[in-house]
């Protein structure tokens, strides 16, 4: 008999001793995870406060049985397995908040991007930046403007350093990159030194596309008060444009032009057909107000807001509805400007004798000038303001 009560108080001894091996091996565990996690959150303080009050078991006075020990044991896994839960509850928590953060860095408007060194990135200081949009089949175009209003060779860089006026005519790439439409540019460019290339292929139902590209492309190249669009059959005097921008230069938001509001085309075959008529309301409803596409002007906020914004912008069949559309409702002074928009001689001419000199001249009917290679010099000797006008203006 007491041979086996030895026994029977060894194999309790060793229950004890395992149970207790168990605990000291949790609480290690545990003492690991403080450690290295150093968490102070509410909801793990509130399970340390739990397992504080966990009534603790009396292993040293010989009355804890197995199911005590066990009991602990189960309750400092359950201890355990909240703590695991809210770690990676808080490793959830850290990684959105990383990803936030990337993405706000990521959607900075350019403007205000530092670079290491803390200086702003490298983008040329500008006035305005006159993008010209032209096609790979229009090379006479671009040589009437070439030689009418758009300065050429040491003028042109003149006119940027010391105006801080840039002129450029805009282009993608054709379908088939590299290829002779492609070639063609890069000769003409190397010839003339005129050309901002875009990262888009060109195609007649792009445009919506190629504008949005254009403002993105131009605000990442040149830090500019003002970001113009312009067709290369409208007549522009440069002075005027430079003396109508300054005008708006402290206003922080403006979209200048001359404002319209045409019918939404819905029937198929015609030109400017609306596919997504249905969202202007009506069958017979009209856009919203928005300037004409032959030539407009935005400043640089909202060139940045374009850039920054590209891919949530939708696009419409026409180019000069999807900018009146980026735009219309946002906090944005729309300037309806006439000048911008005068007919060609007498219209223009007229003006011109009576101080009112155009910004712009075009003819409705062609969305431009008609006929423009052959009359663009005609319309720039009748309508132009001079070729000293630019280098005697003052654009303050």
């Amino acid at each position: 008999m007491h041979m086996k009560g030895n026994v029977g108080l060894g194999r309790s001894s060793n229950i004890k001793w395992q149970g207790v091996c168990v605990l000291c091996s949790a609480s290690f565990f545990l003492g690991l995870l403080f450690t290295n996690w150093m968490w102070s959150g509410p909801e793990l303080r509130a399970v340390i406060r739990a397992a504080e009050c966990e009534p603790k078991s009396n292993l040293g006075s010989g009355q804890s049985s197995q199911k005590d020990i066990m009991d602990e044991v189960s309750r400092t896994h359950q201890v355990i397995q909240a703590l695991d839960k809210t770690i990676s509850s808080l490793e959830i928590e850290l990684v959105a908040a990383q990803e936030k953060k990337t993405t706000r860095s990521n959607s900075r408007p350019v403007a205000i991007r530092q670079s290491a060194a803390g200086e702003p990135e490298n983008r040329k200081k500008a006035f305005v930046v006159i993008g010209i949009n032209t096609a790979f089949s229009s090379r006479k175009r671009r040589d009437s403007v070439r030689e009418t209003w758009m300065p050429q060779g040491a003028k042109l860089r003149k006119l940027e350093e010391e105006k801080g006026i840039v002129m450029r005519f805009v282009i993608g790439h054709s379908a088939t990159p590299g290829g002779i439409l492609d070639r063609a540019i890069e000769a003409e460019d190397a010839q003339h030194g005129d050309f901002l290339r875009l990262d888009h292929v060109e195609g007649y139902h792009e445009l919506s596309m190629k504008t949005k590209i254009y403002f993105s492309t131009a605000v990442k190249k040149w830090d500019a008060d003002f970001y113009v669009k312009v067709d290369d059959d409208v007549h522009v005097n440069v002075a005027m444009l430079g003396i109508t921008l300054a005008r708006h230069r402290s206003k922080p938001r403006v979209y200048i032009g001359c404002m319209k509001s045409g019918p939404v085309l819905a029937q198929k075959g015609v030109k400017y057909h609306e596919p997504e008529y249905w969202k202007f309301g009506e069958e017979g409803n009209k856009y919203f107000r928005h300037a004409t596409g032959q030539i407009y002007a935005i400043s640089k906020d909202l060139a940045t807001y374009i850039d920054v914004n590209q891919p949530l912008l939708h696009r419409f069949a026409n180019e000069d509805v999807s900018l009146g559309a980026w735009i219309i409702g946002l906090d944005v002074d729309h300037v309806d400007d006439r000048s911008m928009c005068c007919g060609t001689p007498p219209d223009c001419e007229w003006k011109a004798q009576a101080g009112n000199t155009c910004v712009a001249s075009f003819d409705w009917t062609c969305s431009g000038i008609c006929k423009s290679v052959e009359r663009l010099k005609d319309v720039h000797q009748r309508c132009g303001e001079g070729d000293d006008a630019v280098w005697k203006t003052t654009f303050l």
